[in-house]
């Protein structure tokens, strides 16, 4: 009826991140934290923080296999997540999401949600049981995130960045029922 309009749903982009991201993945990284910690953190350790993750960093990552999943929409890079083995002892947790960042700009629109489903459901495919996720306690907008997808506030730990101690709270997913 409408020849002229079309509609695609391929605007979302999953998948797993490669060199030609690098860049990419160190700009997320300084926007979400910038915007997520200022504040929280002193400035010189938000700084040193960020700095530390530029180009370079998410190379190497990359060669030491680290599990990095990147969101782009419309192909612009939007998030990332990484994950692996959970490294939070006596959680009972077999995953974890070490890292779920977006920039500002696409907080609050669903795709959190997205990322985080995907991720659990890749380390769920690589029989990992349950999941875990720590954040830092004074970081409301992602402990409202992680409870809103079901997380259960199991355990607490501390954070020593800079000769502050900083609180973190642990939220878990048992493994899904087969």
């Amino acid at each position: 009826m409408y020849p002229f309009l079309t509609m695609t749903t391929d605007l979302i982009d999953l998948r797993a991140a490669r060199t030609a991201d690098c860049d990419a993945l160190a700009g997320i990284h300084s926007e979400a934290w910038l915007g997520a910690y200022r504040g929280v953190l002193h400035g010189v350790d938000l700084q040193k923080m960020v700095s530390r993750r530029g180009t370079d960093w998410w190379h190497g990552a990359l060669a030491r296999g680290v599990d990095i999943r990147i969101l782009t929409i419309a192909d612009v890079p939007a998030g990332y997540a990484t994950s692996g083995p959970c490294r939070l002892a006596d959680t009972g947790m077999e995953g974890e999401i070490y890292e779920l960042y977006l920039k500002p700009e696409y907080q609050g629109l669903g795709f959190g949600r997205t990322l985080f489903d995907h991720v659990r459901a890749s380390l769920a495919s690589r029989n990992m049981s349950g999941l875990a996720v720590q954040v830092l306690s004074d970081n409301q907008p992602a402990r409202a995130f992680y409870k809103a997808v079901g997380g259960r506030l199991s355990a607490k730990s501390w954070y020593r960045p800079g000769g502050r101690r900083l609180e973190l709270s642990i939220y878990t997913w048992p493994a899904k029922p087969a």
